[in-house]
Parts: structure tokens; C-alpha cells; sequence
């Protein structure tokens, strides 16, 4: 399943990062790599996705959600 998904509230494991290549270095110098755990902190009108990395808050859109592959995470670290 896709990050874009996943529930407001839930918590993931991320599983792959499959957007453009300069998009996928940048998420993952924030953080957002293989085995990293998300939560879901709002989902917006446009498809925007607020989401909770690692202590940080990151906007991500449509888009990029959708190529971020998630599996269930269970508690937040």
C-alpha cells in the first residue's frame, strides 16, 4: 500500500521510495528512507499529506505519497 493510503493517525513502516530520482535523494536526507517509521498527522482538500519523521514534520503532496510504499508500523518510536 501507498503512504497516500494509509489512515490520519496511523503508523508505518516505510517500504520503498519509488518517485524521481532527485525527489527520492531529498526525502532521504530528511529521513524518509527503507524501514523508517511515518505517522499520518493530517491529510488535506488538495491530497496533501502532513506526516511525522523521525521528530519532524513534513507536507508531502499527492504525488510523492502516492510513490512511497508502507507496510504497517505499530507503535511510534
Amino acid at each position: 500500500m501507498t503512504l497516500y493510503d494509509g489512515e490520519k493517525g496511523g503508523v508505518y513502516e516505510v517500504n520503498g521510495v519509488y518517485v524521481e530520482e532527485p525527489i527520492t535523494r531529498r526525502l532521504q536526507a530528511l529521513g524518509l528512507n527503507d524501514g523508517t517509521k511515518v505517522k499520518i498527522l493530517n491529510r488535506k482538500k488538495g491530497g496533501a499529506l502532513i506526516i511525522q519523521v523521525r521528530g519532524t514534520r513534513l507536507a508531502l503532496g499527492k504525488h510523492i505519497a502516492s510513490g512511497i510504499e508502507i507496510k504497517e508500523g505499530g507503535k511510534n518510536d
